[in-house]
This record gives structure tokens, C-alpha cells and sequence, in this order.
């Protein structure tokens, strides 16, 4: 007997992450300085540790609420109250998820029924696709560009929808771009989500990584919200990918039928870990705005760095990713990133791993030390100059 014909081909069509595919393939050289993974160098603030530390210490690791810890819940909406004037309620519109990635995958499943259309961005996150394949869902794909700095175009969006498109993904500050959208970008694209009654799926876990805006968060306009699933979490601002503490905020209607999946597949979060993330929230703003600070020094001295190499990069506006243009070496991105590796053991993103939208890109995370970027634009400007004389 064949085991894997057992195997659903749903899951099987999925494709493994490219980003890990690649990082895997750069451990196999010595000395490799990577920049491949979006990952925060910081270690968790201390109070956070201290907090999760105290909840062990002191007994608390049974099950919370399917919807999570309800002091952690009410500090979520506070934080979406305080600082984008989005009003939740901690007992109807809030679930503590194991992760932001938890919780696209609980909204994808719980909205998608096979068929369905949900527009995704590309270039955008691996994962997207991967939970749509699962669900049985259609994907369709929502050209960005380099000349639009990645955003959202409403007359594209415009023509992208069908009679059939029930979900818009949207993802901003960006993921691999580094793109952000103003609030006034953003309320170009309300009437469109208005007038065809679109789920927008918000992915904002990289929303504290603003630099030159003040972020906006799409459930702000009141006309939409209900039409809106914000998915945000702990990982990236507050230093704790591996911590699995993410949330998902919607109308109760959304979230009541949302809650079904999560309390059969996770039951709840992690609850020291949901201790440290309300300590996050209470006590550790300053924590993560020096975080920022860094990440905004470090994304100057990159971007000046590589266009000055010759590899054209836009200034993200948020997270922390360049999206570098590597067409003039006319290698794909997969080649480029093969060769950087092999010469000079430096690891970057393959644009192609996001989507047909990123080919003749790279992604580099400037989430590692101002000297390993230094280290690795010296290495990827001498590669460069190599490869020119080769050519």
C-alpha cells in the first residue's frame, strides 16, 4: 500500500514555506550570515518573562476561556481603542489565538467555502496561499508593484473582484515589501469593500513597526468594521515569535463561529505565555518603541547601503524587510540567492517564494545587529562587483 495515497491532494498541492525551504538549503554552508528570516534579534523584554515566569510559579497553567484570558482580551481592546480609536467589546469581538498565523487560518476556514474567491496580494506572505489551498478555496491574486510601492491600486482591486469573490486579504505594513498604506490610501479602497460586501482580513502584526505614518488600522472606518477581521498578535513588536500568543478581532457574528474551530484544534493559548503578553501590553510600550527606533536606524543605513551597491530598493515603510530589485544581474531570484549563498555565505529571500509578483526581488530583514548588516552589505557589494566582471 502507497501511505501517501491516502494523503488529502489539498494538503498535498500545498507547497512547503519557501522562505524556511531556502533558509533550510543556506544551513547546509558553514559561517552563513543569514538575513533571510523575519524574525526580531531582541530577546523578550524582561517583564514579560518575569510575568510569564510569576503565572507558573504561582499555579496558573490550566485552560482559560476558549477566547482567551479575560484581563489579556479587555487589554487588547484597549490598546485597539487607545491607539486606533477602534472600539471592541472583550466578551464578543475578541479571540487570543496560538499565533497571528492561527488566527488567518481560523478566518480563511471559517469563511471559505470550496469555490469561493478571496483575493490575496502578490508578492505577499507564504502562508496565505497554503490556508486557502487547505480550505478548498480559489485564490485569486492582486498584482502590487514596485512603481505603486507595493499598495493596493483601487481600480485594480476594482477589476479583480467577481461574483464569486467573498474575502479581500490585505496585509499592511507589508510582508515581504516593507510597504505600508495611509489612512488616506486606505479610504480609497472602503466604498470598494462597501459596494461588493467583501470580509476584509486584516493582517496588521507588523503594526507597531510604523516609521513615517501613523498607522491606521482599516476597522477604523465605521462604515466597514463589521465587514472587517483584524488579525494582530505579540510576536514581532514585542520580540516573542516563539512565544504563539496572537488575536483576532471581529463582529461577534464572525467570531462566534470563529471560536468553533479554535476550541476543538487549540482549545486556548498558552496561558503563561498570555500572562506575559498582558504584561507586554501593560508595561512594555517603551520596550517596544526602542525596538522601533533600532529597526528605523538600522532600515536607513541598509536601503542607503544597497542602492548604493546597485541593488534599487524603495524605502519600506514599515516592518522590517527591504524588497531589493535584482534585475540587472538577470538571474532569478532563486539563482541570485543560490550564488550569494555559495560565494559569499550570505542568505537572503528568494522574491519567488512570495508569489509570481516577486520574481526579480529579493526580501532582506534588517531584524539582525546594525554589524551583520554591515558584514553582509560589504560581502553582497563584493559579490556584485565580482559578478559584473564575470559578465
Amino acid at each position: 500500500m502507497n501511505i501517501k495515497d491516502k494523503v488529502s491532494q489539498r494538503i498535498i498541492n500545498i507547497k512547503p514555506s519557501g522562505i524556511r525551504k531556502f533558509s533550510d538549503y543556506a544551513r547546509t554552508f558553514d559561517d552563513v550570515i543569514s538575513l533571510g528570516v523575519g524574525e526580531p534579534d531582541y530577546d523578550t523584554p524582561k517583564d514579560i518573562c518575569d510575568q510569564a515566569i510569576k503565572a507558573v510559579q504561582d499555579g496558573k497553567t490550566h485552560y482559560t476561556a476558549n477566547r482567551g484570558l479575560l484581563a489579556l482580551r479587555q487589554a487588547i481592546c484597549h490598546y485597539y481603542k487607545e491607539r486606533y480609536g477602534v472600539e471592541y467589546d472583550a466578551n464578543k469581538n475578541v479571540i487570543v489565538t496560538t499565533g497571528s498565523s492561527e488566527g488567518i487560518d481560523l478566518a480563511i476556514r471559517t469563511l471559505i467555502d470550496p469555490g469561493d474567491e478571496i483575493i490575496i496580494p502578490n508578492p505577499g506572505y507564504v502562508a496565505y496561499e497554503s490556508a486557502i489551498r487547505a480550505a478548498n478555496g480559489k485564490m485569486v491574486f492582486l498584482p502590487l508593484d514596485e512603481e505603486h510601492q507595493f499598495k493596493i491600486q483601487p481600480e485594480i482591486l476594482e477589476a479583480t473582484i467577481t461574483k464569486q469573490t467573498k474575502v479581500l486579504l490585505m496585509n499592511y505594513p507589508n510582508n515581504p515589501t516593507g510597504a505600508m498604506m495611509t489612512k488616506e490610501e486606505l479610504a480609497q479602497l472602503v466604498p470598494i469593500i462597501k459596494k461588493h460586501e467583501l470580509i476584509v482580513i486584516s493582517d496588521e502584526i507588523y503594526s507597531e513597526l510604523s516609521y513615517d505614518h501613523d498607522y491606521c488600522s482599516l476597522a477604523s472606518f465605521n462604515e466597514i468594521k463589521d465587514q472587517v477581521i483584524t488579525i494582530n498578535g505579540f510576536s514581532k513588536a514585542f520580540a516573542m515569535t516563539g512565544w504563539r500568543v496572537g488575536y483576532l478581532l471581529a463582529h461577534e457574528d464572525l467570531t462566534d463561529e470563529i471560536v468553533k474551530i479554535h476550541q476543538f484544534g487549540a482549545i486556548c493559548a498558552n496561558t503563561p505565555a498570555q500572562y506575559g503578553a498582558l504584561a507586554g501590553l501593560k508595561s512594555c510600550e517603551n520596550d517596544v518603541v526602542n525596538m522601533r527606533d533600532d529597526y528605523r536606524r538600522r532600515r536607513n543605513f541598509l536601503v542607503a547601503r544597497l542602492n548604493e551597491i546597485g541593488l534599487p530598493t524603495f524605502m519600506p515603510e514599515g516592518a522590517f524587510y527591504t524588497f531589493s530589485n535584482i534585475t540587472s544581474t538577470h538571474l532569478s531570484s532563486y539563482d541570485f540567492c543560490v550564488e550569494l549563498v555559495k560565494k559569499e555565505r550570505i542568505a537572503l529571500t528568494p522574491g519567488s517564494a512570495f508569489g509570481s509578483g516577486g520574481e526579480g526581488y529579493v526580501r532582506i530583514s534588517y531584524a539582525y545587529s546594525l554589524d551583520e548588516l554591515k558584514k553582509a552589505t560589504d560581502k553582497i557589494e563584493h559579490f556584485m562587483k565580482t559578478f559584473k566582471s564575470i559578465d
